[in-house]
């Protein structure tokens, strides 16, 4: 008891200690413009293209597993200011490893070049294209097999069309503007698409993006949606010739939902390699392309060639930054994804000038530095959870290990309650979500203030009436042992999946964006939960809930606060921004769908998956039992109930703000992490020092299955090991209650462990 009575006064001690250093620590600085300029991309050469000159906007893909160049167009004996005369391929060649020698011999129905391919499920689709005569609308299928090559005819596009931009989102190509004619003084404003995986589908004409028509743009595909990046525009020059005028803008195509557009380039990008590069979840990536700033000096060897730097563009807070130079000057050549790279074979080194050079990239994340501070401060974290553990003292009975002798007060297991529900998961992806989208999601948290009262007319006086020990002791009342023992034992297993995905999730998100060691990270957590639950049974699982309580608002807080002080105009502009860009609440919708957030999906949904784990899961049943009687247990039932709307709104302003941070520092942002990370990855690179420890620990706190562990072993030992021995001692089940606890703590630890080797 004097144990019990004492942590009370060290939780007051600690949550002072929090705020004396949130004080002391210095307010965030601002983001240096200059900081991170080095490109998220890592390439390497791969063998050259077997040819002296190289190709200039050659059909590519892949087909059996084979990287595929066919096509293509050059200056093979004089350049064009010394009157050289293009020519145009049928050559196919094909690389099957990365440093094999290219396979030649391959040949196309014709010489083509300038037409739009992609990587099918079925092989290269090709389509368009022209020679020095004519453009075609011919579409095909290039199959790679057992060393040979075969073609297959698709259906033809409505006009003959080349340099056209291109891109695959499932199984349906799109093609988007292009030219009719060599000589064409107007480029097309056509948008088109093939379901590739309706044997008799035929291309549909779709409504166009709503500004100029256009040719040499670059496609991307990114979230489900077609982008539409930059290109020229053309008219008719005095002479009769086209004269190019090159566009910054940029649109995106949603399927169901149409056009829209997006932020403009920086500058001009035409003829970048296409379709642009998908890195994490939100990112594109435009390589160099023609801003036209050079379009006045004629061919040369001393031409200084295409822009090399590299455009990030963001599809959440659409925004562009620079992201750093690439090693090659190359436009007019598709891009590949091959064997885990993106493939950029040859293409239009300066004017009248091609390269037959294939380089091959990979999206890499940013190097992070935690910094000592954060790591003094991260240790502090299980000095605490050990520290509770020691103050609770050891439980010497198996009541005590599985109800804490129903002595705990109701507002430490209200708050126990509270983070038994609210895992690590929820504390990153609840910001991701409001992040990434808005606060629509915000409405799934009423139904758990609307179960409150229901809980404690129905379910409560029913639980304490029967005095359980484990939830499923009813199942056997009501219907028999069978079902008593399916309940719980469904039960156990969930739970140590559970362990295992609360344990490697978080790790995983914080080795993403930052030098944590995934295994170190995981073995860490996985013996303090041990530990403190072998030890301190339900009581030790409750106190430390309340600090992981503390240290989870308490960081979300901060990063909150810290956020806003570094906005140019604090909680203003955060507000500014989220208005302007919809990250509030979203209209509500009130049609009947079922399919979609509707107002009633969101509430009634929510009510009955919430219904669950109140109910009928031995982890939350365990706490109603905890405290001396009923109304104390009622206390702790809306304890939680009214924290979780205001936390809930905490963790949505977090993401909010995270949104406007980004918004305003986009180079900031690292196009390798997926947007699930993104709260780990401001708190490793941009929280102040020390405070950034603090915050990491809250998801070190969310991610300790204390509770898990204690409900598997008392759901073990109540339901199987002491029903089938009914004369079992007290110590007996105290013994396998611990031995329980240590085997499943292990086998969830294994678990998340094996999952950081799969892939």
């Amino acid at each position: 008891m004097p144990a019990f009575i004492s942590f009370p006064r060290s939780a007051i001690v600690f949550i002072a200690a929090c705020l004396l250093a949130l004080v002391s620590l210095p307010a965030v600085a601002q983001p240096d413009p200059s900081a991170q300029k080095d490109t998220p991309l890592r390439w390497k050469a791969l063998p050259p293209l077997p040819d002296r000159e190289g190709f200039a906007a050659p059909f590519a893909g892949v087909s059996g597993g084979a990287l595929i160049v066919a096509g293509g167009a050059n200056f093979p004996d004089k350049r064009p200011w010394e009157n050289g005369k293009k020519s145009w391929y049928d050559s196919v060649f094909v690389l099957e490893k990365s440093d094999s020698a290219w396979k030649t011999g391959l040949k196309l129905p014709r010489p083509l070049a300038y037409g739009m391919s992609v990587s099918a499920r079925d092989g290269v689709l090709c389509a368009g294209g022209g020679d020095a005569e004519r453009h075609y609308a011919d579409v095909f299928l290039l199959k790679y097999s057992s060393g040979k090559l075969t073609q297959i005819p698709l259906p033809s596009l409505p006009l003959p069309c080349a340099n056209a931009a291109c891109a695959l989102i499932g199984d349906t190509v799109y093609v988007a503007g292009g030219i009719e004619t060599p000589n064409s003084t107007k480029a097309l404003k056509t948008f088109w698409a093939l379901d590739l995986s309706q044997p008799k589908a035929q291309w549909k004409t779709l409504e166009p993006w709503p500004g100029p028509e256009r040719m040499l743009a670059v496609a991307g595909v990114q979230d489900g949606s077609f982008f539409l990046f930059s290109g020229v525009t053309l008219r008719a020059g005095a002479d009769g010739k086209p004269v190019r005028e090159y566009l910054r803008d940029a649109y995106r195509f949603t399927p169901g939902a149409g056009w829209k557009r997006c932020a403009d380039l920086p500058r001009p990008a035409a003829a970048a390699p296409s379709p642009a590069i998908t890195a994490g979840q939100s990112h594109l990536l435009v390589l160099g392309g023609d801003d036209g700033s050079q379009v006045h000096i004629p061919p040369s060897p001393s031409h200084p060639g295409f822009p090399r730097e590299a455009l990030a563009y963001h599809t959440i807070t659409d925004t562009w930054t620079g992201a750093g130079m690439t090693p090659f000057s190359l436009v007019t050549t598709p891009v590949v994804l091959w064997q885990k790279q993106f493939v950029v074979p040859g293409g239009e080194a300066k004017p009248g000038i091609r390269s037959p050079a294939v380089w091959a990239g990979e999206v890499t994340r940013r190097k992070s530095v935690f910094g000592w501070a954060n790591y003094a401060a991260l240790a502090f974290y299980p000095v605490i959870m050990m520290g509770i553990t020691w103050l609770v003292g050891r439980k010497r009975t198996s009541e005590e290990f599985f109800r804490g002798g129903q002595r705990i007060p109701w507002w430490a297991v209200g708050l126990s309650i509270y983070a038994t529900m609210l895992s690590s998961l929820t504390f990153m992806a609840v910001p991701a979500k409001a992040y990434a989208t808005d606060w629509t999601f915000f409405l799934s948290n009423v139904p758990v203030l609307l179960l409150a009262p229901v809980i404690i007319a129905v379910y409560l006086p029913f639980f304490r009436q029967l005095d359980v020990t484990s939830a499923y002791e009813y199942l056997e009342k009501r219907f028999n042992l069978a079902a008593r023992w399916f309940g719980s034992f469904s039960f156990i297993i969930l739970q140590i999946g559970r362990t295992a995905i609360v344990l490697y999730l978080p790790a995983l998100a914080l080795a993403t964006v930052s030098n944590f060691s995934m295994q170190i990270s995981i073995l860490i957590m996985g013996v303090i939960c041990i530990v403190m639950t072998f030890e301190g049974g339900i009581e030790a699982v409750v106190w430390t809930d309340v600090a992981q309580t503390v240290i989870l608002l308490a960081g979300a807080l901060v990063t909150l606060l810290v956020i806003v002080a570094g906005l140019p105009g604090g909680a203003a502009t955060l507000t500014q921004i989220a208005s302007a860009d919809n990250k509030g609440f979203s209209p509500l919708r009130w049609d009947a769908s079922l399919t979609s957030a509707t107002l009633w999906v969101i509430l009634i949904g929510n009510f009955f998956s919430n219904l669950i784990p109140y109910t009928a899961s031995q982890d939350v049943v365990q706490r109603y039992v905890t405290t001396k009687d009923e109304r104390q247990a009622a206390r702790s039932i809306w304890t939680n109930a009214l924290m979780v709307l205001p936390s809930s709104a905490l963790f949505f302003a977090v993401g909010t703000a995270l949104y406007a941070f980004y918004k305003l520092h986009p180079a900031r942002l690292d196009p390798a992490v997926n947007n699930d990370a993104i709260f780990p990855l401001f708190m490793v690179n941009e929280m102040p020092a020390g405070l950034g420890g603090l915050v990491v620990a809250g998801i070190f706190a969310a991610a300790q299955p204390t509770s898990s562990l204690n409900s598997i072993a008392t759901a073990w030992v109540t339901d199987f090991h002491a029903r089938l021995r009914p004369d079992l001692g007290d110590s007996a089940r105290l013994g396998s209650a611990r031995w329980a606890t240590i085997l499943s703590g292990i086998l969830g630890t294994a678990i998340a462990l094996a999952m950081t080797y799969l892939d």
